[in-house]
């Protein structure tokens, strides 16, 4: 598949592939090795076919997978430091780290890769902007607070994977212990549902054809206020894009990537 898909994506895990013309990648590993393989079989993709893991940073929603992709294959797997040493403390096996410098571009195959820092409550978050050909699109979730240069690097993205964790009034009016609010709430928590829209206003432009709101909360948000939330508030400033839900227990809305007219086309 020649495309990126939301293989899950929440609390209970996070995984999102990515294929071009000579790579295939996962973007962290936060479901086990067999749903992992499960969900992109249903894309027309093997697992033996991965070329690499990237990992945005430690949390277990992350790195579920991680140690039994590293038990059976040694594939590259690419982190920054900190996050490589906090693995290792996590894991009886080691992987083999190809360790990236946060705020510095690389390459793997024919994929640019941008990680940026993003708040967050481990050692040294990151989000990425990824480049193939005349596509640009970005995965930034697990961020408490939107700043100058998160702005910066997603403006200009033909898509975008987007935190939209909650609805602060769920939030406060939730079960959950005040620990647990005061560190989602915080800003090295999760974005809001507000907090997402008012992103996307700012990083707006005509071209931004597709948008995953991803990472939504089971318990303090629900797809279909996600959705009309952001909407109603883009609505307002006359705006307007397409918003799907990258859900937690089944793959997402596939995109695949169509290079000679400089667009994707999206298949459900």
């Amino acid at each position: 598949m020649k495309g990126f898909c939301p293989l899950a994506s929440g609390s209970t895990g996070n995984c999102i592939f990515v294929g071009t013309e000579k790579t295939k990648l996962l973007f962290d590993v936060g479901i086990s090795y067999k749903v992992a393989k499960e969900r992109l079989e249903e894309i027309q993709v093997s697992i033996d076919d991965i070329d690499a893991v990237v990992i945005s940073h430690e949390h277990f929603d992350h790195i579920k997978g991680l140690e039994m992709i590293v038990k059976k294959r040694q594939i590259p797997i690419f982190c920054n430091s900190d996050t490589a040493k906090a693995i290792c403390q996590l894991m009886e096996v080691r992987p083999k780290f190809k360790i990236f410098s946060t705020g510095e571009s690389f390459y793997f195959g024919d994929v640019e890769i941008h990680p940026f820092s993003i708040q967050h409550d481990t050692l040294d978050p990151v989000a990425f902007t990824l480049q193939y050909n005349d596509i640009k699109f970005a995965i930034c979730t697990d961020l408490g607070f939107v700043t100058k240069l998160v702005e910066m690097h997603l403006k200009d993205c033909d898509y975008l994977y987007i935190e939209a964790n909650h609805d602060e009034d769920m939030v406060h009016a939730c079960s959950r212990p005040m620990v647990y609010k005061q560190r989602v709430l915080s800003r090295q928590g999760h974005l809001s549902n507000r907090a997402c829209a008012e992103l996307l206003d700012q990083i707006y432009h005509t071209d931004l054809k597709h948008v995953f709101l991803a990472h939504l909360s089971s318990e303090c948000n629900h797809p279909d206020l996600a959705i009309q939330t952001i909407r109603d508030f883009l609505a307002k400033k006359n705006k307007a894009v397409t918003l799907s839900i990258a859900y937690p227990d089944k793959i997402s809305q596939p995109i695949y990537f169509v290079e000679e007219s400089k667009r994707a086309d999206i298949s459900a």
